[in-house]
């Protein structure tokens, strides 16, 4: 058995990985090293272009339980993650080069994977998982608008920047977690003062200009922080610069807090937490240093916006993310829709195991709405929608639970062990019969 996989991002890796896995050889393509967009730097596959956080790993949170789900099938990129975690107190945040070597290692080891060099201007013929991401070249996004016969839908995305650890002046800055959790982050606490004339300055920065959109359309979760501060003077306050549980260097509690986590297993970078922004480079010097603690900042990397791009799924894709119009084709991570690192890399490896069951003329894995894997899979194909938004997991996607539980916490963990026993009953029957495909 074969089949071709054309996208070396997190959904792309996890779909090889899990068709490997299952005895399918596969042909993996990407068009890096030798061509990239503007938004990679590396030469490896599985690259993280915004933050380096894989978010929470509180299994009451549904991103927790979705990892959860991914590590009992097996996943490459948790894998991955595990071997290169760096503090981020309850969250799986990860040395991003070294989480890129390790995942291509771990394919490159893999007997049935053939990593090639090419960019696609056509979708293979044959079994294949298309994962080219919301960075799809352009000859790509043309062979797939030419399949689905409709137009794409176009977003925008932001990366926040990323500053050198030496420069940040920690007689203003201090270390530590929310409640006194562990001291994973750097905090810089602002005065009432010294917020006002923060947000003056950041309202009034020149943006960068947006070429060849007359819309523009932004992921909620990657909103520019520009963009944030514009909705309102406490905006920002009641957001990522949220002062909840903490206290400085004198004991009492912050205006706001903006905080910087840990972006590679040295400690040597810092990125500043929810500051995705589309300023021009000169103006995010000029008023990001006016934050205490950053008066001095190097920045090694300034934030950006780039194009996302997504099909739409709803009229376009099947269960699992199969294409409605041919059988052995299925689609893959954030180009389908899911929106994030670990949901995307999760379709990826639900794509993967599905069409390597399907080669094998085995029923595809039916997870259905109990769990996160199935619920988020369960969004983007809902042909209810009359139009899809990018997408987060969240516990709202999972069907309710039979009784009423009271408190955030508690509904989470009851959800959470409810899914995880559907994964694991669906993964004994699998052992217990006589398929060999898992």
């Amino acid at each position: 058995m074969r089949a071709t996989v054309v996208g070396a991002g997190l959904a792309g890796c996890e779909a090889a990985w899990q068709l490997a896995q299952a005895g399918v050889e596969v042909a993996l393509i990407d068009m890096k090293p030798a061509k990239k967009t503007p938004a990679h730097v590396l030469n490896t596959p599985a690259e993280l272009v915004c933050s380096n956080s894989l978010r929470s790993d509180q299994i009451e949170n549904a991103v927790g339980i979705l990892k959860e789900e991914m590590r009992l099938l097996g996943s490459l990129i948790l894998t991955a993650a595990a071997e290169n975690r760096v503090p981020a107190g309850g969250s799986l945040a990860v040395d991003r080069e070294g989480f890129s070597r390790t995942v291509e290692a771990m394919l490159r080891s893999h007997a049935l994977i053939h990593m090639i060099c090419r960019e696609m201007d056509a979708i293979p013929d044959g079994p294949c998982v298309v994962a080219t991401g919301p960075l799809t070249s352009a000859p790509m996004a043309d062979a797939i608008a030419a399949l689905i016969g409709s137009d794409l839908l176009y977003f925008h995305d932001a990366v926040a920047p990323i500053i050198a650890a030496e420069s940040i002046d920690m007689t203003r800055a201090f270390r530590g977690s929310r409640y006194g959790r562990g001291e994973d982050y750097i905090n810089c606490p602002m005065t009432r003062e010294e917020y006002d004339a923060f947000y003056g300055a950041l309202i009034a920065a020149e943006q960068a200009p947006l070429h060849d959109f007359e819309t523009i359309r932004v992921f909620e979760g990657c909103m520019p922080i520009e963009e944030i501060a514009r909705r309102g003077y406490h905006t920002m306050a009641f957001g990522p610069l949220r002062p909840t549980g903490f206290r400085d260097k004198l004991g009492k509690r912050p205006f706001a807090v903006v905080q910087l986590r840990q972006d590679n297993s040295a400690a040597t970078l810092y990125n500043i937490v929810g500051f995705q922004t589309r300023l021009k480079f000169g103006e995010q010097k000029r008023v990001f240093s006016m934050i205490p603690g950053l008066e001095r900042a190097e920045f090694v990397r300034y934030g950006v916006m780039h194009r996302n791009t997504y099909i739409d799924s709803p009229r376009c894709l099947a269960a699992n993310y199969r294409f409605r119009d041919r059988e052995d084709l299925y689609f893959a991570g954030q180009i389908t829709g899911v929106e994030g690192y670990v949901e995307s890399a999760a379709s990826g490896l639900l794509a993967g195991l599905s069409l390597a069951r399907r080669l094998s003329g085995l029923p595809e894995p039916d997870f259905g709405r109990e769990t996160m894997i199935g619920a988020m899979a369960a969004y983007v194909f809902d042909p209810g929608l009359t139009r899809l938004d990018p997408m987060n997991a969240n516990l709202g996607l999972l069907s309710p639970l039979p009784e009423e539980i009271r408190g955030r916490r508690e509904r989470g963990r009851a959800m959470a062990a409810r899914s995880l026993t559907a994964v694991e009953s669906w993964i004994r029957e699998i052992e217990g019969s006589d398929d060999d495909v898992f």
